[in-house]
C-alpha cells in the first residue's frame, strides 16, 4: 500500500433522528441518519402501511379485495 493516500480510520458516533446513537468505526467522525435499527419498522415490528393517494383502496377495488382478516379468500 502507498503511504499517505487512505483516510484515517478513527472510532465514529453515529446519531439517528430518533435518538439513539452508538459507536462504530468509519473515515468520518460522526454521521447523522434518519433511521436505525432501534426504529425502523423491520427490527420493531410495527409496519405501518402507508397509502399514498389512495393506491391500496383503488388496487383492493380494482381486484376486489378486502381488507376483513376474517375472510376466507
Amino acid at each position: 500500500m502507498k503511504k499517505d493516500i487512505h483516510p484515517k480510520y478513527e472510532k465514529s458516533i453515529i446519531s439517528c433522528a430518533c435518538g439513539n446513537s452508538f459507536e462504530t468505526g468509519s473515515t468520518k467522525k460522526s454521521m447523522k441518519v434518519e433511521i436505525c435499527s432501534v426504529c425502523h419498522p423491520f427490527f420493531t415490528g410495527k409496519q405501518k402501511l402507508i397509502d399514498t393517494a389512495g393506491r391500496v383502496e383503488r388496487f383492493n377495488k380494482k381486484y376486489n379485495l378486502t381488507n376483513d382478516e376474517d375472510s376466507d379468500n
